[in-house]
């Protein structure tokens, strides 16, 4: 899946569709394209909730620049706050739903959020409907997403175990949902 060519929400779910409906229209990928945008999360791997955001990771190495950039153009949207410290993180809303942008000097594809959401598919893909369906209920119960797969698959610290699977091949990591997912 190549995550970085939204295109494939366009023939997703409902929420998927919402989701690129709402990039185009506020052209918020086109805004960002110096700072390599990706969307990540719930939403392009569906597994999302009601509640769940457009998660959108960027590099920058001039965190104060992006964050200019971003008031700019979004900083009038419903609900529009954000902070920069280590790294810059704007938050507003629009069409009801809302939306995160997450910056951080670290290649795109190297961040934390875009490493999760592949293995997470990855790991979806070859445990089948009914362990995202599990995922899903979790996330309903008040999970966030990387808890709820260290819950079905018995992990200690999923944020950095999940990252360990990368390096697994399909079928080593078919092995260990086998071996270390937990049915109801």
């Amino acid at each position: 899946m190549n995550f970085r060519d939204i295109e494939y929400l366009k023939a997703g779910t409902d929420k998927q569709k919402l989701c690129y409906r709402i990039l185009k229209e506020i052209k918020v990928l086109d805004v960002l394209y110096d700072y390599n945008p990706i969307v990540v999360g719930t939403i392009p791997i569906a597994i999302d909730v009601d509640e769940s955001d457009i998660d959108i990771v960027c590099c920058a190495e001039d965190l104060p620049e992006i964050r200019d950039v971003v008031r700019l153009h979004y900083s009038t949207y419903n609900m529009f706050s954000d902070r920069l410290r280590d790294v810059y993180v704007a938050n507003f809303e629009h069409s009801g739903l809302p939306i995160e942008i997450y910056a951080e000097s670290r290649s795109t594809l190297d961040q934390n959020g875009y490493r999760h959401m592949v293995v997470e598919d990855r790991i979806m893909k070859l445990a089948g409907d009914g362990f995202r369906q599990k995922i899903i209920r979790l996330k309903e119960q008040g999970y966030k997403t990387e808890p709820a797969f260290g819950e079905l698959l018995n992990l200690e610290n999923p944020y950095s175990d999940l990252l360990e699977f990368e390096l697994l091949t399909n079928d080593e990591l078919k092995l260990l949902i086998k071996n270390k997912h937990i049915p109801e």
